[in-house]
């Protein structure tokens, strides 16, 4: 299957590829997943085949993914090509209530984390979970 064929992302203008670079197992932390040779092996492969969508979350490997993923991307100079998206909602701090969910406060921490490790702007940010509980003051689109 082609990758290099692009579409609009929703209203947003984005032009994605059909398939995304999901780098859950970016990073041996978890006592799996790919050392980070194998991740610039993957991120290059993806990238020669034409794929423009790199998707990660705060929470992967604790981090490592978009840690990986800011060198991968600086060294590469391909920012301005690629479609970063990056997601939030887990509680990353065990015992902290403020820690996780979709709320203000756990927001920017998110934002605040995901920024510092990728050394980039995403371009997507999405939570992982539907809340509920949070007051439609709160939700807001970046357009």
């Amino acid at each position: 299957m082609s990758i290099d064929r692009y579409y609009t992302l929703g209203s947003s203008g984005l032009r994605v590829s059909r398939l995304a670079l999901r780098t859950m197992t970016f990073g041996t932390e978890w006592g799996w997943g790919a050392d980070e040779a194998a991740g610039w092996k993957l991120f290059d492969t993806y990238l020669d085949a034409g794929g423009n969508v790199v998707d990660t979350a705060d929470l992967y490997t604790n981090g490592t993914s978009e840690a990986w993923l800011g060198r991968f991307i600086a060294d590469r100079g391909v920012r301005d090509g690629i479609v970063l998206v990056t997601k939030f909602s887990y509680n990353a701090e065990p015992g902290n209530p403020n820690a996780g969910g979709n709320g203000r406060k756990n927001l920017i921490r998110a934002l605040e984390g995901s920024l510092r490790r990728l050394h980039h702007d995403w371009s997507v940010q999405a939570a992982r979970t539907a809340s509920f509980r949070i007051p439609s003051s709160d939700r807001r689109s970046r357009e």
